[in-house]
């Protein structure tokens, strides 16, 4: 077990990232016999896929033909349990100092301080934040949302979703069953998603509407007090006003990589840089999931568990020069 002792944490290994990368590496160095400590700046464990899509069905991670994101978290967090790891959840990673001889020290944004021997890297894309609904000003948390993390709120009511992206579709998909209306809007006629969901929400009940914006949110009112009950949606430079008790702004996130991006580390188009060890720029440092760049790259969930097992085999060594890269084969043991 890591051992904490006020602010202070020291383990063999710190891992900055809980999503599903985060928390499969941190179940394989549990594996290997090795001290975790999981950082995230969310207050809750499963990164991306906790906070933006629970409810979206999964369908590129092997063994599961298809599996929800909350359903796949909960069984990563009770896999990444069993290595025992401290969990210093809400809070950034600010500093690091990096002693090529003896380790890492990280600081993070609470005034903790975490030694360890070596550190992986499993951001995805930093800290995010959605791409703000210039229309909606003022109406955030009082009937517009970024996220559906839940769709019982949305049963037997009006929702316009804004976008045309793969959260935007997958989200229509499945609220069209419960909600009383769902209208897609897009300022396109082209989408970014996944043409075989883009075809299911065809044949669904949604309307989509294309060449169109959100330009007008109206409340009980017809202005901006009480509860959201109207929408204008601009359509060719024509104004129309449709009835919503819901907006869901899904028009993607701005990432942000924070202040790794000071810690010295070659980074590409906001990745890091690794090589085939998942070895990062600096000692002791290594990285996978999402944030790593290198030829061929492929951003997957099954790519990412991969890399979690590379990049923990190879820290273990740093760790402690006596191990071996390859520790056998799980099933190999008594």
């Amino acid at each position: 077990m890591p051992v904490v002792s006020g602010s202070l944490v020291e383990c063999d290994l710190v891992i900055v990232g809980a999503g599903p990368t985060g928390l499969f590496a941190t179940y394989y160095a549990g594996f290997r016999g090795i001290r975790v400590a999981l950082v995230d700046s969310l207050p809750e464990l499963g990164g991306q896929i906790t906070a933006m899509y629970p409810e979206k069905q999964i369908f590129d991670v092997g063994g599961f033909p298809a599996v929800k994101g909350r359903d796949l978290v909960d069984g990563l967090v009770a896999q990444a349990g069993t290595a025992h790891p401290v969990q210093l959840l809400g809070r950034t990673a600010t500093g690091l100092d990096v002693d090529d001889a003896t380790g890492v020290t990280l600081t993070l944004d609470d005034g903790t301080v975490v030694r360890a021997k070596a550190m992986i890297v499993t951001a995805g894309i930093g800290k995010f934040s959605p791409r703000p609904l210039p229309a909606a000003e003022g109406w955030v948390g009082r009937g517009v949302e970024f996220f559906v993390p839940t769709f019982e709120p949305y049963a037997d009511r009006d929702v316009i979703i804004v976008g045309g992206g793969d959260s935007a579709f997958d989200w229509a998909l499945h609220l069209a069953p419960i909600a009383r209306s769902v209208t897609l809007v897009h300022r396109r006629d082209a989408f970014r998603a996944h043409q075989r969901t883009v075809e299911q929400v065809r044949a669904s009940a949604v309307e989509i509407v294309t060449k169109a914006e959100v330009t007008a949110l109206l409340g009980e009112d017809g202005g901006s007090a009480g509860a959201l009950a109207k929408v204008e949606i601009t359509v060719d430079g024509v104004p129309e006003v449709r009835p919503a008790q819901a907006v869901v702004a899904a028009l993607g996130f701005i990432a942000d990589l924070g202040p790794l991006q000071q810690w010295g580390l070659e980074t590409q188009r906001r990745h890091i840089v690794v090589d085939t060890s998942m070895r990062t720029s600096l000692a002791r440092v290594f990285a996978a999931g999402d944030i790593t760049e290198y030829p061929g790259k492929v951003r997957l969930i099954a790519v990412g568990f991969g890399e979690a097992a590379t990049a923990v085999n190879n820290a273990a060594v740093v760790i402690d020069p006596t191990a071996h890269v390859f520790p056998g084969h799980s099933s190999e043991g008594s």
